[in-house]
């Protein structure tokens, strides 16, 4: 029998390398808990080569487990992964039992049951009196305290987290959570198994969500405030999540797909610690659970689906209806874009594909011209990659009229200014298109956190002013973020969806306050990042891997914010705390201090890294 593992201070780092010496190979693994999890851990166990005693008290759920195993190797041998010889040979590596006794023989027990205290900790004081000493005990928990389950054990010294990302097979984070009585062989043992299984693994302390879940479950938790609120109609919140920033599915759909009540018991760990207000589960998840609605699990939560447990989303009394008996838009064949930057030539590029004809005014005639040649450079690389032909590419360029004055506006249906983000240039400028631009032509903002109302105010008939958040590069992007004011006429709101649906963007409604659905959501989840490294939690490597690969995010916390700049998330962050007064939301003072040192990401060549010049 190997020594006893010895307590110490968790690493923060994943250990790489051999298995030291002196622990064991990890070449038996009992699972004890055979939902979806334990179904998935067992999986990937097996097809590693291990030899997995899969336990259950319910009989069934260890029959499905086994059924499950032979389902996924019979789909590796039509794929030409494993042959038929591997196939039969991996499912003699399984064994099904449904008393914990069976685990006597395990290096490692992985324990997936429900997320209780009570139920955990029974679970771990009669392995005690089964396993050996040096047999490593992890809970697959992500809400409840590891140190508390450790201190019920009678070797804590063995005890950790071992949190995979659900389906398991085909995620590839495992977060490695050691509390302070963990020793240091278990953590490495465990860290080399999850990489011979084919995963990443990132080290952390013991705090409830860890890295993934403490940052997913206050967006997730931000997102169902704002749908209790009556904000935004989840169809819109979760599509603005998924067109605005490349998240494989909207907030709410992942709420009922993690399962109502699991998600308030995770806020409730996390507020229970942090008593932070964003932790603090919204009231409908708890309206939600009493009532039953847990999510795909009962067949309603967010959605109605099909039937429980299934995927399918059908209609109910909350499905929007189409718009075609609302409010008739204006007609808009011309659109006037003011500004020279980025966006603006990306907007006037949008609406002159979609056939309009468009000014693209800016202050000069030489950035005007600027910004049209960006425009021909844009159109250029789309004829290289085959996606326009040369003579539509002429065509779209032939509609875009520049001009070195916003007089060239008179004649506009609708106006559309992508200046800079600062409320009093904005405001100037619509005072200047409120004298130019004809009666009846809708006049819209671009900000994607300044009040619409304000610049509606700047002009004499607030109700044709109306937002329209387009995401950058425009032209690519799917999303535009309607934002009317409680001035907006009816049908000035209808216009800016037909002009979306012409222009083939996807349009969400959202009423005029701070950060409207994206950046309301999106920047809270990037201060709690800051502050993860600021409070040397984690590293920013590791978070960045954790958010890409447990939460499937097209980037990391920190590369998005070397990205979009970290003056512009400072100030994004300012304006969602002035506007909500919520501690929770005050700027990381990591994040302060690195603007104030110039530090302002990727465009500087240093921000959370450091990069080229450019």
């Amino acid at each position: 029998m190997d020594a006893p593992l010895s307590p110490s201070s968790p690493s923060h780092h994943a250990p790489s390398g051999p298995t030291p010496s002196g622990t064991t190979p990890l070449r038996t693994v009992a699972v004890v808990g055979l939902g979806t999890m334990g179904t998935g851990i067992t999986e990937v166990l097996v097809k590693a080569g291990r030899t997995v005693i899969g336990i259950d008290t319910d009989p069934a759920q260890t029959a499905r487990c086994a059924a499950a195993l032979e389902t996924a190797t019979a789909r590796a041998v039509e794929r030409g992964r494993i042959t038929d010889a591997e196939r039969a040979e991996a499912l003699t590596r399984l064994r099904t039992a449904t008393d914990l006794g069976a685990a006597a023989g395990a290096n490692l027990v992985i324990e997936v049951t429900p997320e209780s205290y009570e139920v955990k900790q029974r679970v771990f004081r009669e392995l005690d009196g089964v396993v050996r000493p040096d047999t490593i005990l992890a809970t697959g928990t992500n809400a409840l305290s590891v140190t508390r389950l450790a201190a019920d054990s009678a070797h804590p010294e063995r005890v950790l987290g071992l949190h995979f990302f659900n389906p398991a097979p085909a995620m590839k984070l495992v977060e490695v959570v050691s509390s302070v009585l963990t020793a240091p062989a278990a953590v490495a043992a465990v860290t080399d198994l999850a990489i011979e299984l084919g995963k990443e693994p990132v080290a952390v302390g013991d705090r409830p969500g860890f890295v993934a879940d403490g940052l997913l479950f206050g967006y997730l938790n931000q997102a169902a405030a704002m749908y209790e609120a009556r904000y935004a109609s989840r169809e819109d919140i979760d599509a603005a999540m998924r067109l605005g920033c490349g998240l494989p599915m909207g907030p709410l759909a992942l709420l009922d797909l993690i399962g109502v009540d699991t998600a308030r018991t995770v806020l409730e760990a996390m507020y229970a610690e942090s008593r932070d207000r964003l932790h603090a589960p919204a009231p409908i998840l708890k309206q939600l659970g009493a009532a039953g609605l847990t999510g795909r699990k009962s067949g309603r939560g967010f959605y109605t689906y099909e039937a429980p447990g299934s995927a399918t989303v059908v209609p109910d009394a909350l499905t929007p209806t189409p718009d075609s008996a609302g409010t008739p838009g204006r007609p808009v064949r011309s659109v006037g874009v003011a500004g020279s930057g980025t966006m603006a030539s990306g907007i006037a590029e949008v609406f002159a594909k979609a056939g309009y004809d468009v000014v693209l005014a800016a202050r000069g005639a030489v950035k005007a011209e600027a910004a049209k040649a960006r425009i021909a450079a844009s159109l250029d690389r789309s004829v290289a990659r085959g996606r326009l032909t040369g003579e539509t590419a002429r065509e779209v360029l032939a509609r875009i009229s520049p001009a070195d004055s916003y007089d060239a506006f008179a004649d506009v249906d609708l106006a559309v200014e992508a200046v800079a983000e600062d409320l009093e240039v904005k405001r100037e400028l619509f005072a200047a298109l409120d004298k130019v631009c004809r009666p009846g032509a809708v006049l819209a903002t671009t900000t994607s956190s300044l009040p619409v109302i304000a610049c509606a105010r700047a002009t004499s008939r607030p109700a044709d002013v109306i937002g329209m958040h387009f995401f950058n590069p425009a032209p690519a992007m799917k999303l535009v973020e309607v934002v009317r004011t409680v001035l907006t006429a009816d049908d000035v709101h209808a216009t800016a969806r037909e002009v979306c649906a012409r222009v083939r963007k996807h349009p969400v409604d959202c009423g005029d306050r701070a950060g409207f659905i994206v950046n309301a959501l999106l920047f809270p989840y990037l201060n709690n990042a800051v502050k993860m490294v600021q409070e040397h939690y984690a590293s920013l490597d590791d978070i960045d891997a954790a958010m890409k690969l447990g939460g499937g995010y097209p980037m990391g916390p920190f590369e998005l914010l070397d990205v979009v700049g970290l003056d512009v998330s400072l100030a994004i962050e300012k304006v969602l705390h002035r506007e909500f007064r919520d501690p929770g939301l005050a700027p990381a003072p990591l994040l302060e201090h690195l603007v104030a040192a110039g530090c302002l990401g990727r465009k500087t060549g240093r921000g959370f890294r450091e990069y080229a010049r450019p």
